[in-house]
């Protein structure tokens, strides 16, 4: 499956593409955390296991969740959801479980739920998501900003309780929102919440995200991670960002100004905005084939969807690549 980032790809693709390349295809933060450098140890010794701890209760913290107890911490959220399936419906013939993805969405959820052998969906109704014994929802949406809101995301969740079944809500794009908490603390038997600390402390590369859980199922998810299950150099990172509130608050303002400048840009180049969050914009435009192909020759790269042609993402570009954006999509040479 295609995923956004992919540069290698892109000048393959464009080869005689400006340089260099600027990549707004990927949703992830322009503005790196800036933490202080990682001691030599972190990358030569084991972890010790209250490192885990302590960025387990950091975490928490930061989230707003009960406890460390509830938080178990993996080297990316792609790796928790067939753990958890596991915890949830191990008892069961894996056919025989109903899996829903709230869709379009992140493809690697059903991806997931089919190498787990499970009847997987991919519905395009919320209301759809009720009949099955996993639902899995990332809110707000990538790519397209949808957003469901948490009272309804929680009586799902209840429902699905009630049967034995679990909702997953994946809040991977949560930070960049006024209210970041989400359903972290309203976690139960039904429902289980992931988080990305990657895409908002633009950091995707080190490999960290978190699942906030009932503390029995949090338990067995940090058993079955194992005791290193995130590297020295990540821990560092993740406990110093994590506890840094005035960068986050500083940032969501950040975010939310060059978020407006974008709209302000596409307003201006006629491009249609149909969604997105503070870290990117989703277009819906007949020409948006051509826009990604103008783009690709300027050396610009955005999120195109094979599925759905006439859709786009675009991120947000780094504070030296605003000029050259700004002028590609000013410009207006593609078919219109």
């Amino acid at each position: 499956m295609e995923h956004g980032g992919s540069v290698m790809r892109a000048a393959r693709q464009f080869p005689d593409a400006q340089k260099p390349w600027i990549d707004l295809s990927t949703g992830i933060n322009p503005h790196s955390y800036g933490y202080s450098p990682v001691p030599a140890t972190a990358f030569s010794r084991l972890p010790e296991p209250s490192d885990l701890t302590k960025l387990c209760e950091t975490a928490a913290r930061c989230y707003g969740a009960s406890s460390g107890e509830n938080i178990a911490a993996a080297a990316g959220t792609h790796l928790l959801v067939p753990m958890i399936s596991q915890y949830i419906f191990g008892g069961r013939d894996a056919s025989s479980v109903k899996a829903a993805i709230l869709s379009p969405t992140y493809a690697e959820h059903a991806h997931a739920c089919r190498m787990a052998g499970f009847q997987t969906v991919e519905a395009t109704d919320f209301a759809a998501l009720a009949q099955a014994d996993l639902a899995i929802v990332v809110n707000p949406n990538n790519p397209d900003g949808r957003f469901i809101a948490d009272h309804d995301l929680l009586a799902l969740s209840q429902h699905l309780a009630a049967k034995g079944g679990l909702l997953v809500v994946d809040e991977a794009f949560r930070d960049v929102m006024n209210e970041p908490s989400g359903l972290v603390g309203k976690v139960h038997a039904g429902l289980v919440v992931l988080r990305s600390f990657g895409k908002f402390y633009g950091l995707a590369g080190i490999r960290l995200g978190f699942a906030v859980a009932p503390t029995e199922l949090a338990q067995d998810l940090r058993l079955r991670l194992g005791p290193w299950a995130i590297p020295g150099p990540a821990l560092h990172i993740g406990l110093e960002a994590l506890a840094d509130q005035a960068w986050q608050s500083e940032m969501r303002q950040r975010l939310r100004a060059e978020a407006d400048r974008l709209d302000a840009l596409l307003k201006t180049a006629k491009i249609k905005v149909a969604g997105g969050t503070m870290l990117f914009r989703y277009i819906r435009d007949d020409n948006a084939q051509a826009i990604y192909q103008y783009l690709g020759q300027a050396g610009i790269l955005v999120r195109r969807f094979v599925e759905r042609p006439d859709c786009l993402r675009i991120g947000l570009p780094a504070p030296d690549e605003w000029q050259r954006v700004e002028a590609a999509l000013c410009s207006g040479n593609w078919q219109r």
